[in-house]
């Protein structure tokens, strides 16, 4: 529906048309004065038509300039949901959803490493220096293993490591090198002493439920943990628990 001032808007040009059609059809007018009158008008349109092309152009501009900044700030929503704001690595969740994944696919191996005697760090040498050891463990990590492997922290001082393989063999040897890499970091000021970790890993065939994935590398970290720490257990290497043999009928009587 128009406005009056669509409707108004070009009115002048609209009469000097008319009368331009009217000169061209009449061989006794004035041609030249509805021809000077043209002229004017469509000076005029040129005009228009330029000044509303840079309003185009200025309203195009400023509307890809948002269209930027909502794309912006989504993929930071994005980031803040799945990743830690201290050390920049996955969130539980978010390791929980890729290795759910990852497991529909493939085989995988969980890897689990926790930080030994972390607590003591932060008696020692403060939390800030605490911050610090946990960012940078992430960062050795990183350097490890490349950018593309999917590295989580999942707790205070505990990060999980999500590595595709069909391997068991494989998944320890990864595992060594995060043991032994993590062992030879040097921290830096205030930290005077070595920082080591205790790493668990299962490894998990096609299929297999993350729940279970998970429950096998935490059963092996904490094999590792009462082994002495800064070392490594393979679920699979565990030993069967022991149950109670069934009473005889003797020894019940």
């Amino acid at each position: 529906m128009k406005t009056v001032a669509d409707a108004d808007l070009f009115a002048l040009e609209a009469a000097a048309l008319a009368n331009a059609r009217a000169a061209h059809a009449d061989p006794e007018a004035d041609t030249r004065a509805a021809l000077a009158e043209m002229i004017v008008h469509y000076e005029r349109l040129m005009r228009e038509s330029r000044r509303l092309i840079r309003r185009s152009d200025r309203a195009e501009l400023d509307m890809n300039q948002m269209n930027r900044q909502l794309h912006e700030l989504a993929q930071q929503l994005e980031y803040r949901a799945t990743h830690d704001p201290l050390s920049g690595a996955l969130n539980r969740a978010a390791v929980i959803d890729r290795a759910s994944a990852c497991l529909l696919e493939r085989d995988m191996a969980l890897i689990v490493l926790d930080i030994d005697h972390f607590k003591w760090i932060n008696d020692d040498y403060g939390h800030p220096a605490g911050d610090t050891v946990i960012k940078t463990v992430v960062s050795c990590l990183r350097s490890l293993l490349g950018p593309q492997v999917a590295i989580g922290r999942v707790g205070g001082e505990e990060f999980s490591v999500i590595w595709p393989t069909s391997s068991p063999d494989e998944a320890k040897q990864v595992a060594d090198n995060i043991c032994d890499a993590i062992a030879d970091q040097v921290f830096g000021a205030p930290i005077d002493r070595q920082i080591t970790a205790s790493v668990g890993v299962s490894w998990n065939a096609r299929g297999t439920a993350f729940e279970l994935a998970y429950s096998r590398a935490d059963e092996a970290l904490y094999a590792a943990k009462r082994a002495g720490r800064n070392c490594v257990r393979l679920y699979s290497q565990l030993p069967l628990p022991v149950t109670a043999a069934p009473a005889s009928a003797d020894a019940s009587a």
